[in-house]
């Protein structure tokens, strides 16, 4: 059953939204060429506890650390470890707040120091193509209305969208109904109502759409090698024009 909210939630998800980004900003400002993945992972983790709120990956489904920070060609689900990022990579840092009860969840793909041209352009039309479903998760709308926006926009610039993940819904869950695909004809699904909270979340390759999952049981890689990018954030379904509720 996909939960429709109160303005009351509203504001207590967005509270929840505004530590996120904010600990997505902390995360931007240690990103360098030398700093390893663990200790971007305990930034954020400190950040978030200092502002009397909870990682809300840490533990979840036995997740062992409080971000999702995948590296390269690791589409998402990447455990922080002792890997230092090097000039050219690319880092998508994926986040969950819980706050007095309320959760949000964001991403966003940052470059490490100078990246290449087609690494540029594969973060640039990424976020662009989350912006496009944002603008369709509008009351009256369907739900694949958000998902064909954002697959005709990274198709149309070269790229793939991935296929087994989705967004969903969130607030008073991590997860919630319903799940948001990034690909499929408009017109489908359910209708959007005003009071809808959704995690919309473009995963894009550079290369092919396919994916698998290494042996840690969690990371999530492009098969054929290649780029991969990942924006999201948590918006509130209203008439005319969605509000994004992860921005400071």
């Amino acid at each position: 059953m996909i939960v429709i909210k109160s303005e009351r939630e509203i504001e207590l998800i967005r509270a929840s939204g505004r530590v996120l980004a904010q600990a997505l900003d902390c995360a931007q400002r240690s990103i360098r060429p030398g700093v390893d993945l663990l200790k971007i992972d305990g930034i954020i983790a400190n950040f978030i506890g200092r502002r009397g709120a909870v990682a809300a990956f840490k533990g979840y489904r036995g997740f062992p650390a409080a971000t999702c920070i995948s590296v390269n060609d690791e589409v998402v689900h990447g455990i922080p470890k002792k890997r230092v990022l090097n000039e050219g990579d690319l880092v998508s840092v994926d986040v969950g707040v819980g706050k007095d009860g309320y959760f949000t969840d964001a991403a966003r793909t940052f470059p490490v120091g100078r990246i290449s041209e087609k690494a540029t352009k594969l973060i640039k039309v990424t976020e662009e193509a989350l912006h496009k479903g944002i603008a369709q998760a509008v009351a009256g709308n369907r739900l694949s209305d958000i998902s064909w926006a954002i697959q005709s926009y990274v198709e149309k610039h070269g790229f793939s969208i991935v296929r087994e993940l989705t967004g969903h819904g969130i607030g008073r869950a991590l997860h919630e109904a319903p799940s948001i695909p990034n690909f499929g004809p408009p017109g489908k699904g359910p209708l959007l109502r005003e009071g809808m909270v959704l995690a919309i979340e473009p995963m894009v390759n550079a290369g092919n759409p396919e994916t698998f999952t290494c042996d840690d049981g969690w990371t999530v890689k492009s098969k054929d090698g290649s780029l991969s990018a990942h924006f999201e954030h948590t918006v509130w379904v209203r008439k005319g024009k969605a509000l994004i509720l992860t921005l400071p």
